[in-house]
């Protein structure tokens, strides 16, 4: 792999397609290694948007205005990092040359649809998952809950992630409540929902996995120890790593995570989500991208994340060793506010071994992730108490309020 020098002819350039937290991330590690990238996204000053060479605010749903921002830039290579895409457009763009899309075209359209990936997962690839059905109105919905999938039962929209529009059904006068709030908070409202039986495991993971170029000079499979995360209202909370479990549950994700992403193919880091009970693995989603609770990977592995992404998508060897052990723990807007300030950050940083990830994102509402407290320390609990007292020392206030 070659790299040039950003912002001359011979500058090796990157898009990103969704330039929120996760993005930024990936943006500042693409620098280090002197790679030109330009920021997409919905609105104006994302987080990604502050860090890049260039930023566009585009609707990337609409496939025009998609092909335009790519026509303009010229990207040697595309990397997607919302589902709310035009994917068909990108399909096209790959295969007329313009650009590479990671990890793949196909691996984009494939798991920015839950219908597909889960169809993808059972039917073609034989995994062990929740049972499943698709619904396109109420009644339907009821329907399918009925036929077999029963109560509870967990809605969610064909095209979100990071638990948007997700909810818990536990009896019938809910379904409407679900469906609703499904169309309402998805990230694309495609007028289906899947309804998945609730699987009462003892935990959950994300097993980040990448394929990367390994010492044989090919593209090979890594695993990153597995995070632990804890989720409310479908939204992660709090993640931390390594998460303890069986051998033989490890080596049955491992399977699976292998499976999944040499199937989609590509390069690049997969948040492979897995339910775990004892030594029984099911399947749940996956993410061809770095995942929200790997942002613990900024302070537990010699390369983040991040670093493994960019360097897997550049052809560069990568390392998926553990230094420490540690957590993440959600920093939330808590107000309705554009321009928001933050008080307490001195007393969150006396807490021993922490950092503080402010996203800059404009705009704050009650629920919406603003930063994380990421902890260090000698176990996973103390790591988890650590991030935990950090937090609660930090207030976002809306800046009329904090004058």
């Amino acid at each position: 792999m070659r790299i040039g020098t950003p912002l001359s002819p011979s500058a090796t350039r990157v898009m990103l397609l969704g330039s929120g937290e996760l993005g930024k991330e990936v943006i500042i590690e693409l620098q280090r290694l002197g790679v030109e990238v330009i920021a997409v996204d919905r609105y104006p000053n994302a987080p990604g948007h502050q860090v890049a060479h260039r930023a566009h605010v585009i609707d990337m749903t609409d496939g025009d205005a998609l092909r335009q921002v790519i026509e303009q830039e010229r990207p040697h290579l595309i990397v997607p990092e919302i589902e709310a895409l035009a994917t068909d457009t990108l399909a096209e763009i790959e295969n007329e040359g313009i650009a590479e899309v990671i990890p793949s075209a196909r691996a984009t359209q494939l798991t920015m649809d839950r219908a597909g990936i889960r169809q993808f997962a059972a039917e073609e690839l034989h995994l062990k998952t929740s049972r499943y059905a698709f619904a396109s109105n109420p009644n339907e919905l009821r329907m399918q809950i009925n036929r077999g999938i029963g109560y509870p039962c967990i809605v969610k929209p064909v095209m979100s992630s990071s638990g948007k529009g997700q909810s818990v059904v536990h009896n019938a006068d809910e379904v409407r409540d679900a469906w609703d709030f499904a169309m309402e908070s998805g990230r694309v409202n495609r007028g289906a929902v899947i309804v998945e039986e609730f699987v009462h495991f003892d935990f959950e993971i994300t097993l980040l996995t990448v394929r990367a170029l390994g010492p044989s000079g090919e593209i090979e499979t890594f695993f990153c120890d597995p995070i632990g995360h804890v989720q409310r209202d479908g939204d992660y909370i709090e993640s931390w790593q390594p998460h303890r479990m069986s051998i033989s549950a490890l080596a049955q994700a491992q399977e699976i995570g292998k499976a999944v992403t040499e199937r989609l193919g590509g390069r690049g880091v997969f948040g492979v989500e897995l339910f775990i009970k004892g030594d029984q693995v099911w399947f749940s989603e996956v993410s061809p991208r770095p995942h929200d609770t790997g942002m613990v990977t900024m302070v537990t592995q010699s390369q983040s994340e991040f670093a493994l992404h960019a360097r897997a998508l550049l052809g560069l060897p990568i390392s998926t060793h553990l230094l420490r052990h540690g957590a993440s723990a959600v920093i939330y807007g808590g107000v309705e506010a554009q321009g928001i300030v933050y008080e307490g950050l001195e007393d969150a940083l006396l807490v021993p071994e922490t950092q503080i990830r402010l996203f800059g994102k404009p705009e704050a509402h009650v629920k919406r992730r603003m930063g994380v407290v990421l902890a260090n320390a000698n176990t996973v609990e103390e790591a988890r108490s650590r991030a935990r007292e950090a937090v609660s020392k930090i207030r976002a206030l809306a800046a009329e309020t904090a004058e």
